[in-house]
């Protein structure tokens, strides 16, 4: 099993920066794709940011320029660093991890974090 545990919420003014961290910790597995999503009160679940093992990354038209995903393969690690904050990004942040064991029958797994509050004042 393949665990996640997020860190780096928090309350931020409108314009403000926040960094999200997400830890994959287990045995025996690789690790593909690193995402970040997150939910807002009465609204679905939405992608916000991702990136493969190849390096290449995506994100949500509406976080463009203002948010950067990078990871640490060597520590298992994934991280959003959020920059020019708007109210509109109060919402649940979820860290996303898909990959497989190495060990036969090498199955694939996707694992969620348990979520972390990010909420923007204005």
């Amino acid at each position: 099993q393949v665990l996640l545990v997020e860190s780096g919420g928090g309350l931020v003014q409108a314009g403000g920066s926040l960094r999200l961290s997400c830890a994959a910790s287990g045995s025996h597995f690789t690790i593909d794709t690193m995402d970040w999503y997150r939910q807002a009160p009465g609204k679905q679940r939405e992608l916000v940011a991702a990136t493969t093992n190849s390096g290449s990354t995506n994100y949500a038209d509406s976080v463009k320029g203002r948010f950067t995903i990078s990871r640490d393969d060597a520590y298992n690690m994934v991280y959003l660093q959020m920059n020019s904050l708007k109210p509109e990004d109060t919402a649940v942040y979820y860290c996303n991890v898909q990959g497989s064991y190495t060990r036969w029958p090498r199955a694939p797994f996707v694992s969620w974090g348990q979520g972390t509050q990010v909420t923007v004042s204005s």
